[in-house]
């Protein structure tokens, strides 16, 4: 074929090699160049165009690794057909559906827009602040791991976890949860979802388990997804009902002692000693101790974890670094009990990690330093500066509202006194362009028991600044103006 008249410009912002691809794949996607048709040889069309060969043969280079042409020896270029190329730059969809499924994309666009646009103020219990994080030093870290690399660092690895990792969170859990345990009981993984995965192989399928009523509710889901026979048991003062324990068929316990969720309720260590006391009755009982964010604790001394106390290898300690470092890091630990350990060998040793070998070095090397130390001690002055400021925007509502929940975690609890819904409290406050979050949401099954559970919403502070929490607490005044005394 002759040369392609292709026209160069200079004042586009594109370098010559990339104007060169682009026209030849457009003319091939567009059909002007057919399937099997000879291009102009590297050398020639160089020549034709003033250019040096080398930005042909990049150009080359990228049309043949994208599949857009084909090399033959001895022969040159030729053009791949189009029906052996997939266009990427659309989505696949039968000719028919292309339309109905445009609209219906471009109606939830707008939908998630229309609620993006609508909340001002989101006063969610998950959200974390993430305007602290010392960012340059985790790039430093990165970047440093990363030119030390070698193979071995890109290989499988240990399907626990890297030990080095392992070790320095055993060190860690021991200093601050007060957590007994050897580094060949910790299994590293990507979030609690996969560790409870993990879980559901070691302890078997169908197994009864009790879990605290209300509940972290993706737990429960999750549980729901093994098939378990769940029993959901409810609270007093103290926690989990040891009783209804007692009288249920349950031979493992899900439970939150250091901070539960939603309640915020502390478990005493009486009811501790209680709940060790009924999983060493019998053999195959075990209590799964989930410690999702007890590093925020603004009274008192910390809460040791559960398993500080166990002496019978009863407690299945779960821990993870969303709330205390960042949500998207999705990194999570679990100590098994030793009695479990060669099930987990048996069950899962031939699982590989879900935790990128580089990101659990970056994290070992983050902790160990002291940056992690630090960065948790300056997000608990934060969050308890948040905490404070929050209780003290909230008085006005004591006479209405009973307050709780308060002096640890990212969220408290407010109980109508007049028994108003939380639907209508959520209603109101969606009004005013805040969203706030039901208790109910973390019950498990209806009607509930507990009537106050209603009446009662939750209001988390963690990635909301002072001036944010000021003015949504201004606003949830005026809300609930007619329900206020």
């Amino acid at each position: 074929m002759s040369d392609l008249a292709i026209e160069l410009k200079t004042d586009t912002g594109k370098c010559m090699y990339q104007q060169i691809y682009e026209y030849i794949r457009n003319e091939i996607r567009t059909g002007k160049l057919q399937r099997d048709e000879k291009l102009p040889s590297t050398r020639s069309l160089a020549e034709y165009l003033q250019v040096a060969r080398s930005t042909v043969d990049s150009a080359y280079s990228q049309l043949l690794a994208e599949g857009y042409i084909q090399s033959k020896p001895c022969r040159g270029y030729f053009v791949c057909g189009m029906e052996e190329l997939v266009d990427l730059s659309q989505p696949f969809s039968l000719p028919e559906e292309r339309g109905s499924r445009k609209a219906a994309a471009s109606d939830i666009r707008k939908e998630e827009k229309l609620i993006e646009n609508e909340i001002e103020y989101d006063f969610s219990p998950h959200a974390i602040s993430m305007k602290n994080f010392p960012f340059s030093t985790w790039k430093r870290i990165t970047r440093e791991i990363l030119v030390d690399a070698n193979s071995e660092m890109f290989a499988l690895g240990d399907a626990r976890g890297d030990y080095e990792l392992r070790a320095t969170i055993c060190r860690y859990l021991h200093s601050a949860r007060g957590v007994n345990c050897e580094p060949e009981q910790i299994i590293i993984g990507a979030g609690n979802d996969y560790l409870l995965m993990l879980l559901e192989k070691i302890l078997g399928r169908h197994v009864p388990i009790a879990m605290e009523n209300p509940t972290y509710k993706r737990a429960y889901r999750v549980f729901q997804s093994f098939a378990y026979e769940i029993e959901a048991l409810p609270m007093d003062k103290n926690g989990i009902s040891v009783k209804a324990l007692e009288q249920s068929n349950a031979r493992v316990a899900y439970i939150m002692p250091s901070h539960q969720y939603p309640t915020g309720v502390v478990m005493p260590i009486g009811r501790r000693m209680e709940l060790l006391k009924w999983a060493e009755q019998k053999e195959d009982r075990y209590l799964i101790e989930d410690d999702y964010d007890s590093e925020f604790r603004y009274k008192g001394k910390p809460i040791p974890a559960l398993q500080a106390s166990d002496r019978a290898g009863k407690v299945i300690y779960i821990g993870t670094f969303s709330k205390s470092i960042a949500p998207a890091i999705r990194v999570g630990y679990m100590v098994l009990p030793m009695p479990l350990m060669e099930k987990y060998r048996q069950s899962c040793g031939f699982y590989a990690s879900t935790v990128s070998r580089i990101d659990q070095r970056i994290l070992n090397e983050f902790i160990k330093d002291g940056y992690f130390e630090r960065y948790l001690n300056k997000m608990r002055k934060i969050y308890r500066e948040k905490h404070d400021f929050l209780l003290e925007q909230l008085k006005d509502l004591e006479r209405d509202f009973v307050l709780s929940g308060e002096n640890a975690g990212l969220h408290v609890l407010l109980t109508s006194k007049k028994k108003i819904p939380e639907k209508d409290l959520i209603r109101s406050a969606a009004a005013k362009k805040i969203r706030i979050y039901g208790l109910s949401d973390a019950m498990v099954g209806v009607p509930c028991e507990n009537e106050k559970y209603e009446n009662t919403i939750l209001l988390g502070y963690g990635a909301l600044s002072g001036e944010e929490i000021s003015r949504g607490v201004g606003l949830l005044k005026e809300a609930w103006k007619e329900y206020l005394t």
